[in-house]
């Protein structure tokens, strides 16, 4: 089987523990306002590759990754179900650590056979929650967050260790009534091990002018790293309460 492929950091430092061997897989359903990646939106993108190809690229390094692993991010992995699972399968039976960097918006109970598969080969699960306002996440990203939700409460009912990122946005994603709602669903999970409020940034409005993609949160301003911790703070005071 091979799957489609955007690209490879090979010295990944914020993609989970340790050092990590990143793939960023090609595909995703939804169109976040400010995603940094809108080259990994078309799934026929990217090139493919096999399981063995990527293992080959990881072994050349693997030195490096004792004290962490592969993670596989996007673009949205779960695009590529299939693949990810044999992808994982492989490099677990390896003694490799795992991490999927994802939205959960492919999480379906109607196909949980599918996902109870991958999580058996799936150590670790970064979990992007765009927004916790229904509408307001169709706003952002064009989907409602349903399933994303859903899929938190499937990872807490089975135990698998999760890490939340959040990106803060100026007026758009920073409304305190709605962080306090966003601190209280996080609150309401078993399997909370990290927090990560990401301060927006753009970094990725040149890729949106090379592709001619208007970007939409044209004329927001980045975010400091201290208006993100005071965000922070106000999700985790509510996760306690």
């Amino acid at each position: 089987m091979n799957g489609r492929i955007h690209s490879i950091e090979t010295f990944g430092a914020v993609d989970g523990p340790g050092v990590r061997f990143v793939v960023f897989f090609q595909g995703c359903p939804m169109r976040c306002a400010y995603c940094h990646n809108p080259d990994t939106w078309d799934k026929d993108g990217g090139s493919e590759m096999s399981v063995e190809e990527l293992w080959e690229k990881y072994d050349r390094n693997k030195e490096f990754y004792k004290k962490g692993g592969v993670t596989a991010t996007g673009g949205e992995p779960t695009f590529q179900m299939d693949f990810l699972t044999e992808m994982f399968a492989g490099f677990h039976d390896k003694g490799v650590h795992t991490c999927l960097d994802t939205s959960g918006i492919m999480f379906d109970r109607k196909e949980v056979d599918k996902w109870d598969s991958l999580m058996t080969v799936t150590d670790l699960v970064m979990l992007d929650i765009k927004r916790i306002d229904r509408e307001g996440h169709k706003e952002l990203t064009g989907r409602y967050n349903d399933n994303i939700l859903d899929f938190a409460r499937y990872l807490s009912d089975i135990g698998k260790p999760m890490w939340v990122r959040f990106v803060c946005v100026p007026n758009v994603t920073d409304d305190e009534k709605e962080l306090k709602e966003y601190g209280q669903f996080l609150g309401s999970l078993s399997n909370v091990e990290a927090l990560d409020v990401l301060p927006y940034h753009l970094l990725g409005v040149k890729k949106y002018e090379t592709l001619g993609i208007k970007y939409r949160l044209d004329g927001v301003e980045s975010a400091t790293v201290d208006y993100a911790r005071k965000r922070k703070e106000l999700i985790l005071d509510n996760m306690k309460k």
